[in-house]
């Protein structure tokens, strides 16, 4: 939907829920900013109807109430408003726990370049009479990072349209192009995926967004396609096959501490400055995160790649809280300023 289409629409819901009396199509016209027209111009005046019965066709579409009538007992034109009481939002009892949830939820977006849909989602709560506060989320902090691919392939799937990119896969020497009808982008292992039908083809296939080396560009028109009913999750999962634990880590636990890293060690070897542990793993990326959760508790030892991913990590989980000018953040000791320099120590 066009930005123009979207204003008037917005205007039109204003204006229909701000009166209590039924507005004639005229009324409206003179009212709303873009439906001014020459009613005495035969082909405007046609050219707006068409126009406003569009909109109403859309408010329909999205679930406003919209309500017909006649203004006057002398009056035949039909007229419209919005019933107030139908189109006000429900009560929505959350607990809490509940709350805090979505407030968690909201903040992991905004860190996904969505922030404007989260801070939508917050006002329709708030409009609802529930009181969420994205800070106060029980001392836990939603750490999410997406590749640069993610915005817009969902843009994409929303849209109904192709998209073409560079894929690189490791077997292969140099990047190829592809060109997709994207129909979800999906979580899988801590890995995004987009699953569409591929063009080229002429099958259904999984990317990962990681293995995206340009940028995405869309192709052809919006809406010539409508994606299956396919669990696209379950379809990456069998694509992506059994994940092979190749790889080896030593770290160093806390001695009670990291509960869920003890669970998955091959070796536990107890020493003075706690357990040294040892775990197989697939994925650099992917496991670097997971030990990251676990902040000062567990000290990556080897090998040197896992080291220097979570201490990357770490750095910019640091950089991301630090004030705009650099300046330690208030209440901060000089040793708290100095955290990203420590992060060696830390992991």
């Amino acid at each position: 939907m066009s930005r123009t289409r979207t204003e008037r629409l917005v205007n039109l819901v204003i204006c229909l829920l701000s009166t209590r009396r039924f507005l004639t199509a005229g009324q409206i016209a003179s009212i709303v900013p873009g439906y001014e027209h020459d009613p005495e111009d035969e082909r405007d005046h046609e050219a707006f109807q068409r126009k406003f019965e569009r909109d109403k066709a859309e408010l329909r579409e999205l679930g406003v109430p919209l309500e017909i009538g006649t203004p006057s007992v002398w009056d035949n034109e039909p007229g419209y408003r919005i019933a107030r009481r139908e189109y006000a939002l429900p009560d929505i009892p959350l607990a809490p726990d509940e709350a805090a949830a979505v407030g968690i939820a909201a903040r992991l977006w905004q860190q996904t370049g969505l922030a404007a849909a989260a801070s939508s989602g917050l006002a329709k709560l708030r409009a609802g009479g529930i009181d969420v506060d994205p800070h106060a989320t029980l001392g836990v902090e939603a750490v999410v990072t997406v590749d640069p691919a993610f915005e817009p392939l969902t843009a994409a799937v929303r849209d109904r349209q192709a998209v073409t990119f560079d894929y690189h896969v490791p077997e292969r020497d140099a990047a190829r192009t592809r060109k997709l009808q994207p129909w979800g982008v999906v979580c899988w292992r801590g890995r995004w995926y987009v699953v569409g039908h591929d063009l080229e083809r002429g099958a259904e296939r999984c990317f990962r967004l990681s293995r995206i080396v340009s940028g995405v560009r869309r192709v052809g028109r919006r809406g010539v396609y409508e994606p299956p009913k396919v669990d696209l999750i379950a379809y990456v999962a069998k694509t992506s096959g059994p994940v092979e634990r190749t790889s080896r880590a030593s770290v160093l636990v806390r001695p009670g501490r990291a509960a869920g890293v003890r669970r998955w060690a091959e070796t536990c070897v107890p020493g003075p400055d706690g357990d040294r542990l040892t775990l197989r793993y697939a994925d650099v990326d992917f496991f670097a995160g997971w030990l990251v959760g676990y902040g000062a508790d567990v000290v990556v030892l080897d090998p040197p790649e896992l080291r220097e991913e979570v201490v990357k990590r770490l750095k910019a989980i640091v950089a991301a809280g630090a004030p705009a000018d650099g300046a330690p953040a208030a209440g901060a000791s000089a040793e708290g300023a100095s955290a990203g320099d420590r992060a060696e120590v830390a992991v």
